[in-house]
This record gives C-alpha cells, structure tokens and sequence, in this order.
C-alpha cells in the first residue's frame, strides 16, 4: 500500500511517498480502506517536536480516518466488512497512522460512520468530537441553563464544542478573533459573541453575565487564555482544558474554589486503558449529526496523500479555517 512517510522529526520536507505492506487484521482489529484523514495540530507537534509518545521512524501520522471495512479480525462481532466507519486509531506511540491506504486498527476505537456524512466529512471529526465530549460532559458535567463559554469557538475542538454545548441546552458564549469567525460561530449556534481582542475579560464578564461569572469554561488554548479563563468562570465553577503545559498562579484557583480539570483524550490509545470510552462517545456524536445538532467545519482546501505535507503546513501556520481532511482513497 502507499503510505506517507516521516523519516526524520521536523519540519514538513521530512516526508516522503512510500510502499508498506498492507497490514492484516488481528484478534480484535478490523482492516480498514481510508477514505479521508483529518489533519490535527497533535500531528503538527508530534512531527515538529518529537514527543515522548511519538511513533519510532520512519513513521506513518494521522489520527482521524474515514473508510471502509476490508476485513475482520477473530473476535470482531460488531463490525463487518462493507461498513464504513468513523475513528481515531492511530499515529502516536506503536498505533501505526491514517495517511495511509489502509491500517488495521483497533475495532474499540471505532464507530460507525454517521449515514448523512460524506466520508470525507466523517474524516475530520474524530478526534475534535471525542475531545469536546470529555471536556463538556465527562468533566465540566454541563446541565441545561448553564451559561458556558467556548475559547476558539470556530476553532478545531472549539467548533464542535459550541455545537455540543448547545445540544445539551445550554447558553453558548465564545470568543472569536475576527467577523469570519464571529459568522461561523453564529451559524453553528452561539449565543453571545466576544472579539477578544476588543474586550478585556471583566467587560465581557460584566456585559454578558452582570460579573458573576460563567458556570464552566472550556480551554484549548492555554497559556494566558488558561488565566483569563480563571478570571471568566464564576465561583465555584469549573474549567476544563487541554493544553495545562505552563506556569501559573493558582491564587485565584484556591481563592474562587475553582476546579481545574485537564483533558488529554490520547491517554486510551497510548495506555490501553478505556479505549470503549471511544466507541461510546462516537456513539453519541453520531446521534448528534444524525438528528442535524453536530456538523464539520471543513477548510475548503483540497489535499491528496501525496499532498499531506502541504495540509501539514496549512496546521501548523494556522491558516485553516475549520478542519484540514486529506483525500485518500
């Protein structure tokens, strides 16, 4: 099969067309045809900075796939071949990645794909679906009336986020860094709109909450915007984020009775562990598509395999606008 090789970490010319073996299916995989591999800034990092979970080179990245079903492993009772499914499988650690015409992967960690999705579409929400279920519902336990504020609302994670929020019925605020973003936003169901840039946070606290505070604030920036959120969520509330890798004063943590809580959505592939949550939260996200409540924001940029570099690229310059999906089949 052809697969897109990383030789060396770095920069984007590390890649290189390659011929692999085409896998087989073992005891609790299925074999899969990849349609589409959505591109994610992890894949961007673990390339550029060599992580302790990076694959050993040469390397095939990509989480996110959309395909088709070749063959079963022994074991496998759910799936069957013809299906077309929906996942996030690989490129980390020994999990061998999706730009690539097949992978065998681990059935746990895949879903049936969404009927009213195209497989390109299905391609890009994996991983973003997964991460902002975790981040609303497992940790900030969002409830019906809440009021919770989305960083990145036309972001990765952040667009998903808005939508699933807002199933869940709850009042959808999120910050945005232009009227592009604002636009998309709106249309995928935010309530309250913040410039970030124009508004500093206890004006936009004080306009859109009368300065009590937002009952959770979902993170995936970090760094100031990890402190800023300390400031918007109100007391006793909770943030939940998945970039924690800085320094801060928690001062504020202790003095509001704030809980704090860190998402890293990778650990079920990398330890084994709870690798059934996968399967159960694609579950739930398709139900969301099918019933209209969860839609991709799709980059309009077009890329085959032999393009990955170039959608590797459009990531790591954050110049996409919604998810970044290469064609692969």
């Amino acid at each position: 099969m052809r697969a897109m090789l990383l030789r060396e970490f770095g920069d984007v010319s590390n890649f290189t067309m390659g011929e692999l073996d085409t896998p087989q299916a073992r005891p609790g995989q299925v074999l899969v045809k990849i349609a589409a591999s959505g591109v994610n800034p992890v894949d961007s990092k673990i390339r550029l900075t060599h992580p302790p979970f990076a694959p050993t080179l040469p390397a095939v990245l990509g989480m996110d796939l959309a395909g088709t079903v070749e063959a079963v492993g022994d074991g496998v009772t759910d799936l069957a071949v013809g299906d077309e499914v929906w996942g996030c499988v690989g490129g980390l650690a020994d999990l061998p990645g999706t730009l690539a015409e097949y992978v065998a992967a681990d059935v746990r960690l895949l879903g049936k794909k969404p009927a009213v999705l195209s497989l390109r579409q299905a391609g890009a929400l994996p991983l973003v679906a997964i991460t902002s279920w975790m981040l609303l519902h497992e940790r900030a336990q969002i409830q019906p009336g809440q009021h919770v504020l989305v960083h990145g609302g036309a972001g990765g994670v952040g667009h998903v986020a808005v939508q699933m929020a807002k199933a869940a019925g709850v009042r959808v605020a999120t910050t945005v860094s232009t009227q592009e973003k604002a636009d998309i936003a709106k249309d995928l169901g935010a309530d309250d709109l913040i410039f970030y840039r124009d508004e500093s946070v206890q004006e936009y606290v004080q306009r859109l909450t009368g300065g009590r505070g937002f009952d959770a604030v979902i993170d995936t920036i970090g760094g100031t915007t990890l402190d800023d959120s300390m400031d918007a969520v109100r007391i006793e509330g909770v943030i939940t984020s998945t970039n924690t890798r800085s320094s801060h004063d928690l001062s504020i943590l202790h003095a509001k009775g704030l809980t704090l809580s860190v998402v890293l959505m990778l650990l079920p592939m990398l330890t084994g562990q709870g690798r059934e949550r996968y399967r159960a939260i694609l579950d739930k996200a398709a139900a969301l598509v099918e019933s209209g409540a969860l839609k991709p924001l799709i980059d309009p940029h077009h890329f085959t395999l032999d393009q990955a570099a170039q959608a590797h690229e459009l990531v790591e310059h954050h110049k996409a606008v919604g998810k970044v999906v290469v064609d692969i089949n």
